[in-house]
């Protein structure tokens, strides 16, 4: 249930950002999720992308600095409460999230969370039947 993640840090300054998605672009890497955080100097882009260790290897090749780290995707009814719900269960087990992003469509959302004990996140939500999503059940194009 653990999906790769990269996290690309970029210089803040204009196209920056525009050079990294032309070069997944051109090397038919496509980004199923992303989400951009920003620091003063620098941004960090985290992101799903179709293929991980290509996007590792073209990126560095432009001297971006990426890093790869594990992450949780989980399928969350979109109403009122749900989130807050899922939540619930990894707080009474002392789950601390580092981050999070997500986006919904229609009845579903997909949440990416990056706890900070994996494997215990992975067994609180397997066993509160959450929808835990696979490397494969995220449709890349």
């Amino acid at each position: 249930m653990r999906i790769e993640q990269l996290s690309v840090f970029i210089e803040n300054k204009t196209g920056r950002i525009n050079e990294v998605t032309r070069i997944l672009g051109e090397n038919n890497i496509n980004m199923t999720a992303f989400s951009l955080a920003e620091n003063t100097d620098f941004g960090i882009l985290r992101m799903i992308v179709s293929d991980v260790d290509l996007a590792i290897k073209v990126l560095k090749e432009a001297h971006f600095g990426v890093s790869k780290t594990d992450v949780i995707c989980l399928i969350c009814p979109n109403k009122p409460g749900a989130m807050a719900l899922v939540l619930d269960y990894l707080a009474k087990e002392n789950v601390f999230i580092e981050y999070m992003y997500a986006f919904s469509q229609g009845g579903e959302a997909n949440v990416v969370i990056r706890p900070t004990d994996i494997d215990l996140c992975i067994d609180i939500l397997s066993r509160c039947k959450c929808g835990l999503l696979s490397r494969g059940d995220i449709k890349q194009h």
